[in-house]
């Protein structure tokens, strides 16, 4: 594994790797949750990362305690980063998982420094905090708990259920700082979630979590992402999804397109032709300009989540809640008209 000499190259995601191989235990739990997964436990050097071009960015300072995902997202951006470890981007990004084992006490020291300026930090950017492996090594209560303790602003974005189990934490910190929570549910269909998402809970599990934290009186938000070309965007199954935001009680909905980055794409387009071969072909046009669909596609989706939040009694993310929106660095600033409402 390249674990060394990994620089803070924009082009590597934005996250240095700050630890070295003799900082590496790998471990393995014969538990079924956990059965096929490999932990690399290390001891980051530094946690608070910098995002590259911060100034197109919803936030500039982000904390990711995980690398890898046992959500098993298709089409997840952060695939390409395993690569960077020779780790591999597909199944081993979804089983092979790193975990900045020290993350909690080198926040805190970070935030006792005097450089540190109390900027907003963005969690889930990279990665799920809130992954499966959150259950075991239960970073986030000692993250949260610095934030806290230093009324510094933060801001959750999540697939997980398990971020209820923090929810005291979180009340705590909202009553000093501001606290952002979102969720993500880009589709209410099961089908596609099963194959699309197979890691990550079920999409109106997720809305109770909504639900849950807004009856708490945690404002929470839902990004509707990713909206999936031909299998989730029918204007029939964009009403029941946000339908199902509004019933949870969300305070925003933010429709945000499928991208598919290097690394996403290969792993996506491999999973298209073996669940869906006839759409290849649209993919392979849609998507014939890079990364991101066209932005009169976009466009277009964009309009009819609104029309439906507005229709069904919530209002889509404005500049004024941007900073409690976490987005993806790779995602903010790049797309075109359609996402301003990100920024």
């Amino acid at each position: 594994m390249r674990w060394d000499h990994l620089s803070d190259d924009p082009a590597r995601g934005g996250e240095p790797v700050l630890f070295g191989t003799d900082a590496v235990t790998t471990r393995t739990f014969d538990t079924p949750e956990f059965r096929g997964m490999t932990f690399h436990e290390v001891r980051a050097r530094s946690i608070l990362n910098r995002v590259p071009g911060a100034s197109r960015m919803p936030f500039e300072w982000t904390v990711n305690p995980y690398r890898g995902c046992s959500h098993a997202c298709v089409y997840c951006f952060a695939r390409r980063t395993h690569s960077y470890l020779d780790l591999d981007t597909g199944l081993g990004f979804d089983s092979q998982i790193v975990v900045k084992t020290n993350a909690p006490e080198l926040l805190r020291r970070q935030l006792a420094s005097p450089r540190w300026q109390g900027a907003h930090i963005a969690m889930g950017t990279n990665v799920d905090c809130y992954q499966r492996a959150e259950g075991r090594y239960r970073l986030m209560p000692g993250i949260i708990a610095a934030l806290r303790d230093h009324a510094n602003p933060f801001s959750i974005l999540t697939k997980g259920t398990l971020i209820l189990r923090d929810l005291d934490l979180l009340r705590q910190a909202a009553e000093v700082t501001e606290v952002g929570i979102s969720v993500s549910v880009g589709f209410t269909d099961r089908e596609l979630w099963r194959t699309v998402e197979p890691g990550t809970p079920a999409p109106e599990r997720r809305l109770d979590v909504v639900r849950t934290l807004t009856g708490h009186g945690i404002g929470c938000g839902v990004l509707m992402a990713p909206v999936v070309p031909f299998l989730g965007d029918h204007p029939d199954q964009l009403r029941a999804t946000v339908r199902a935001i509004a019933a949870s009680g969300a305070t925003s909905v933010t429709p945000l397109v499928l991208h598919l980055r290097p690394g996403a794409r290969e792993w996506f387009m491999t999973w298209l032709a073996r669940h869906h071969p006839h759409l290849v072909r649209r993919y392979e046009r849609l998507y014939a300009e890079g990364a991101y669909a066209p932005k009169w596609y976009q466009r277009r989706i964009t309009r009819q989540v609104h029309e439906l939040a507005d229709e069904f009694g919530i209002g889509p993310a404005r500049r004024g809640a941007a900073r409690r929106i976490p987005v993806e660095p790779s995602e903010a600033g790049t797309t075109g008209p359609t996402q301003l409402t990100l920024l």
